[in-house]
C-alpha cells in the first residue's frame, strides 16, 4: 500500500507533458468547428477596457509591444516572461498553463473569462511572434 502511495505521490510532482499547438487548438474547439483567426486576436490583444477601478487595460498594459521581451504586471510589479515561443520556447506547450493564465488575465484585463474562440484567436495572433 506504501508503495503504491509513494508512486502516487511521485506522479504529481512530475512536470506535466509538453502539447503541441494545434492540441491546444484542438481543446478549444473539440469539434473543429471553431476557425481561430489572428487579425481577430489582434484586434482581442489591442482593445481597450476599463477595469473597474476605472484604469484602462489592455493586454499589452503588462505584457508589453515587445512579446520576445519580458513585461511587467502593473500592479504587482512581478516580471512577466517573454510571451513569444521564439524567446521562451516554453510558452503555449503546457494546457494547464495557458488555462491558468487564461481565466486570471483574461478577467483582470477583460473583467471576464476569455471565450473558447477568443483563446483560440489570440494564440494565434501570439504565435506569429
Amino acid at each position: 500500500m506504501k508503495k503504491y502511495l509513494l508512486i502516487a505521490l511521485l506522479s504529481l510532482s512530475l512536470p506535466t507533458q509538453a502539447i503541441t499547438i494545434d492540441e491546444v487548438y484542438k481543446y478549444y474547439s473539440p469539434d473543429g468547428e471553431a476557425a481561430f483567426d489572428a487579425e481577430r486576436g489582434k484586434q482581442l490583444w489591442n482593445q481597450k477596457h476599463t477595469a473597474e477601478d476605472g484604469k484602462i487595460r489592455q493586454c499589452r498594459t503588462c505584457h508589453g509591444d515587445d512579446l520576445t521581451k519580458s513585461g511587467e504586471h502593473v500592479k504587482t510589479k512581478k516580471v512577466i516572461d517573454p510571451l513569444a515561443q521564439s524567446a521562451n520556447a516554453e510558452r503555449f506547450t503546457k494546457l494547464k498553463k495557458i488555462k491558468k493564465w487564461f481565466k486570471r488575465n483574461c478577467k483582470w484585463t477583460v473583467g471576464r473569462e476569455c471565450t473558447n474562440q477568443e483563446k483560440g484567436d489570440l494564440i494565434k495572433y501570439l504565435i506569429q511572434f
